[in-house]
């Protein structure tokens, strides 16, 4: 039996993570609303879930991580997949918005992960999933607010996965391409674009294996983005998302 924690439980990705791993393991699902956590908890527990708690969570608040770990106690597996888009547009005519996304896109993340690497490491084994992405990889026009967060993200899971080396505590980065799902709503699916549950189905089996790992969903994504890295500057700025 595992306890697991979902940071940011009604994101279709955490949600899906949490579906896959119910069957007989203890969960707590964080958000900043709990009416809305009630849908996926009535799912663990038709899916065998031993027991399921929810938990208010404003990911913002850097003072919220640490109680929650105090009282959880020990913890198996954490997953931190709260985060939103944004606009950027907006992001660009007001730098308030701006602001929320690397907030929340970035400086939360830090402050969760930092939280959760520390209590791992005093039990001595865990695993942490933290959620990269392809556009962090190279920062393009449209959406280089947001990529410029997960950009920031992925150095530091990097740095955290080899400063937890040795630890027991894993760190798996997971670097999905275009996810189709309510976050992209209304927007036109990139290349290699996947699903929530495929990227729910890459992570759970990688914490089944028990190591350390940046994972690229789908694997072939990897090609893409280093190709990406020879695009000329002139030419990349023109891309459309």
């Amino acid at each position: 039996m595992s306890t697991v924690l979902i940071l940011g439980a009604t994101s279709e990705i955490g949600g899906e993570i949490a579906k896959l791993l119910a069957a007989g393991n203890t969960f707590h699902l964080a958000a900043r609303r709990l009416d809305a956590l009630a849908p996926l908890q009535s799912q663990l527990e038709r899916l065998g879930a031993r027991q399921v708690q929810l938990h208010e969570f404003d990911a913002l608040d850097a003072t919220r991580i640490e109680p929650l770990l105090a009282q959880i106690g020990h913890l198996d597996v954490a997953v931190v997949s709260f985060g939103i888009l944004g606009d950027q547009a907006q992001a660009e005519a007001e730098p308030e918005h701006a602001a929320l996304i690397a907030n929340t896109d970035y400086t939360a993340q830090i402050v969760a992960l930092t939280a959760l690497a520390a209590h791992m490491r005093q039990q001595g084994i865990g695993t942490i999933v933290a959620f990269s992405s392809i556009a962090g990889f190279r920062a393009r026009r449209p959406n280089y607010v947001y990529g410029s967060t997960k950009a920031g993200l992925d150095a530091f899971c990097q740095g955290l996965s080899d400063a937890l080396h040795g630890s027991g505590v894993q760190v798996i980065t997971a670097r999905p391409g275009f996810v189709i799902g309510s976050m992209t709503k209304g927007m036109k699916p990139a290349p290699m674009s996947v699903y929530a549950t495929d990227v729910a189905q890459a992570v759970v089996a990688q914490i089944a294996r028990g190591k350390s790992r940046t994972l690229w969903i789908p694997a072939k994504l990897q090609i893409l983005a280093w190709v990406m890295r020879l695009v000329p500057r002139p030419i990349w700025r023109k891309l459309p998302r």
